[in-house]
């Protein structure tokens, strides 16, 4: 049966002022404070609510504290909100606005927009090691989502490996779903996670989530200096090596939660020319990137957590908005909150260590089935793509790319259209004749 696409975009009279790309806490606070100033905001978000991974509920439950707070905001504000549309291009036009398509399950949909906000989140970084693809080893954030998507781990043997903050309450939330943890492995080195640790003192409430955390799982060792170097099974993982650099040590595991951290999504914002600095978009003290009209915050300025996103979000809306005096009450907040996502991520530096784990027969890039000894290190990301296609897999990179950066000190290829992948029919959309209005569909 052939399929039919229906194409939707809003009519003339219904372009939007701002359009705010992604619903994490930075795109939510964007929409929500821009909307304030009685604007036409409209978010595009790809989940199935807006929130991000760091806010997703888990099924059958209701949000709470800050996340309910700014869920009850966005509703009152007025903005728009379109769920499950994921943005594949955008594009300025000749006016100085811009043209955004994304895919719904519905068909395409392209939003025109005078100004966009680009609040498009993270993704874990994944290091290839020998087993690393095998089934039952997935990313850390992954597991979080599966659980919060309904998932049971009661009665699984559970290695967590990696590093970063995201690590505790992985294993927190693990334990408390019945998974048998087994060890907590993180990669950064004893003196700087306890230097980190002994500066949070500032921080009381998080010192004290912290250790709520931590008392989740206190049965299992917590490891500093720990990393995971291999994963064995036969036809999925059951057991995992872990080294402090001196002596490695084999534990048996049904699952291995594995990632080092998170990588900023710069995808659009490249696309759209906007300037980078050490892998994350550039923005002045008001969050606008390089390219008159396109703003961003949140992670792909610079992980740094839920509060840094929310301070970035509402400078973002305010002065996307066209008020900027209304947001100099938050900057001290903001750079204060930097500072702190600085400190953290120097503590929680990847080691040298891991540069080495992969062996030459290591798949590194999982769609195409590249293997490290296929990659030379004196190449570039474009001659991999081009001799091994390396990258040009279903993840466009998403995987491979920050992987190769961190072991060959790569830089991040070119961005081209669609920035996932999507239906051919939708690259070719045109508009319809007839258009919903701006509150359709939310």
């Amino acid at each position: 049966m052939e399929r039919r696409e229906q194409v939707l975009r809003f009519a003339q009279d219904d372009r939007f002022d701002i359009l705010v790309i992604g619903g994490g806490p930075a795109g939510i606070a964007a929409a929500a404070r821009a909307a304030e100033c009685g604007l036409n905001v409209l978010l595009l978000d790809e989940g199935a609510d807006v929130g991000g991974q760091i806010w997703r509920r888990r099924t059958g439950s209701l949000a709470r504290g800050a996340a309910r707070a700014w869920f009850t905001r966005l509703e009152a504000s007025g903005a728009t909100v379109i769920r499950g549309a994921s943005v594949v291009d955008a594009a300025r036009r000749a006016d100085g606005g811009f043209t955004v398509t994304a895919e719904r399950a519905a068909g395409a949909l392209l939003v025109d927009a005078g100004v966009i906000v680009l609040a498009t989140g993270a993704r874990e970084r994944f290091l290839p090691f020998p087993g690393w693809t095998l089934p039952g080893v997935i990313g850390v954030g992954a597991a979080q989502a599966l659980l919060k998507g309904g998932a049971s781990f009661r009665g699984k043997r559970v290695v967590i490996a990696g590093s970063g903050p995201l690590l505790l309450p992985v294993a927190s939330a693990l334990a408390a779903d019945g998974a048998s943890v087994r060890l907590v492995a993180e990669q950064a080195r004893s003196r700087d996670v306890g230097r980190f640790a002994l500066g949070l003192w500032r921080h009381p409430a998080t010192l004290v989530q912290a250790a709520r955390y931590r008392a989740g799982f206190v049965g299992t060792p917590y490891t500093l200096g720990t990393w995971v170097t291999a994963a064995r099974g036969n036809g999925r993982v059951e057991e995992v090596d872990v080294t402090n650099g001196r002596t490695t040590r084999t534990i048996a595991c049904d699952l291995l939660s594995a990632a080092f951290g998170l990588v900023p999504n710069t995808e659009l914002a490249r696309l759209l020319g906007c300037d980078r600095t050490d892998g994350m978009v550039w923005v002045n003290h008001d969050q606008q990137t390089s390219q008159a009209g396109v703003y961003c915050a949140g992670e792909p300025t610079g992980i740094g957590g839920v509060e840094l996103s929310l301070a970035e979000g509402e400078i973002a809306g305010l002065c996307s908005a066209g008020h900027p005096g209304d947001a100099r009450a938050l900057l001290p907040r903001r750079d204060r909150l930097r500072r702190d996502a600085a400190t953290m991520d120097r503590a929680f530096t990847l080691r040298p260590e891991l540069r080495t784990l992969a062996h030459a027969d290591t798949i590194v890039c999982r769609c195409e089935d590249v293997t490290l000894g296929a990659i030379k290190a004196d190449w570039r990301m474009r001659q991999a793509k081009l001799y091994t296609r390396a990258g040009m897999g279903a993840c466009q990179g998403r995987i491979c790319s920050s992987a190769l950066e961190f072991l060959h000190g790569w830089e991040a290829d070119t961005t081209r259209l669609p920035v996932e992948p999507t239906l051919y029919s939708t690259l070719t959309a045109e508009p319809a004749t007839s258009a919903p209005s701006a509150n359709h569909g939310a």
